[in-house]
């Protein structure tokens, strides 16, 4: 068991919201963000990026992935071990 938990403490306390964005020429973006800072962001958006089969990345504490993945995100969050209610889509 690790020494510190403080990286569970942080997902149990983050609100965390999923929104898209229209890009240039048409392209879609999802944007997800509200980490707080014990979250390893580097990591939860390399796992999210292998389980969608796409590409982003990790700006300001915000995780932007190319394509509209909003419906999936909730789902993968969780089993990540993010609450359901703090996760707004």
């Amino acid at each position: 068991m690790p020494a510190c938990v403080c990286g569970e403490i942080a997902k149990t306390q983050a609100s965390i919201s999923v929104t898209t964005e229209k890009r240039r020429f048409g392209k879609v973006n999802t944007i997800i963000s509200g980490f707080d800072d014990g979250v390893n962001i580097k990591d939860i958006a390399k796992k999210l990026k292998m389980k969608r089969a796409c590409g982003g990345t990790v700006k300001n504490k915000v995780i932007e992935l190319q394509g509209n993945h909003k419906g999936f995100i909730k789902s993968i969050l969780v089993k990540e071990g993010f609450s359901e209610d703090q996760i707004e889509e």
